[in-house]
């Protein structure tokens, strides 16, 4: 079988189940997230070398006391978000800075600082983000990944048959002005598109989820391509054939979603 064969069925499959376990329940909503941040807190431990037993752990807190157990407190969520915001941001600033060899400080407690911001609590953060106009809603969950897999699939097309400036290419050397500015364009016309069906969120709203989703995203696949790049490693992990590991495919979302959250629960 084909690498390209396998990559589409791999893909088939991750789609269809997160699209089903999304709209199908809460439960099953969160008993698919919870099972992505267990295998993304495995893969992350393996990137910055560091035992996975205490953050498995964690993970367990912080979904149940975020999420099961939750009060929909606003100045709850808002802390949440503040404190994984602290985190992203220092990373964007590191990502930038050319003589930096890591993102964030190394010793131990910079690590689980690491697990924490840019691992376990985006998690939380999308695992509560149906609920931030009150009742169940995943079709916010489901507009978000339909606008990073455009931003994604476009940015590459534009990329490839465009391309000829690199957009940071001693981080990601294949990515390109012209495919990210293409893979805007794109993202926020269907952005407006989705803001004609899923009308819980108004066109200005999905714009800026538009926006959002493009430019953070985009730092945030890059973010973790240093990651990997300082872990000397290709892929996060092998569980999704072709793809590679859950933070390959979650990258983008784990790192905008709490800018998005931040964004809705000013402008709800």
């Amino acid at each position: 079988m084909s690498e390209n064969v396998t990559r589409s069925i791999s893909g088939i499959i991750f789609i269809t189940l997160l699209v089903f376990a999304t709209l199908f329940s809460e439960i099953s909503f969160i008993a698919l997230f919870s099972a992505f941040a267990f295998i993304a807190v495995f893969e992350f431990c393996s990137l910055i070398k560091l035992d996975a037993k205490i953050p498995y752990l964690l993970v367990v807190i912080a979904i149940a006391l975020g999420v099961v157990l939750d009060t929909h407190s606003p100045t709850n969520n808002i802390v949440l978000v503040a404190a994984t915001l602290f985190v992203s941001i220092n990373l964007m600033i590191n990502l930038f800075k050319t003589s930096k060899n890591e993102l964030f400080s190394s010793d131990l407690a910079g690590k689980y600082i690491q697990l924490l911001g840019y691992v376990i609590f985006p998690f939380v953060i999308i695992m509560k983000l149906p609920y931030i106009q009150g009742s169940f809603t995943p079709q916010i969950v489901i507009g978000i990944f339909v606008l990073i897999w455009t931003n994604d699939t476009f940015a590459y097309i534009f990329g490839k048959y465009l391309g000829k400036n690199k957009l940071f290419e001693r981080v990601s050397p294949k990515k390109t002005i012209e495919g990210f500015i293409g893979g805007m364009a794109v993202c926020l016309i269907v952005a407006y598109i989705l803001s004609i069906y899923f009308t819980f969120l108004t066109p200005i709203q999905w714009l800026v989820l538009g926006l959002i989703m493009s430019v953070i995203g985009t730092i945030g696949d890059l973010v973790e391509s240093k990651y990997k790049r300082i872990a000397g490693v290709k892929d996060s992990g092998k569980i999704m054939p072709g793809h590679g590991g859950i933070l390959d495919r979650l990258d983008s979302v784990i790192f905008a979603v709490p800018f998005i959250y931040f964004v809705l629960f000013f402008i709800s």
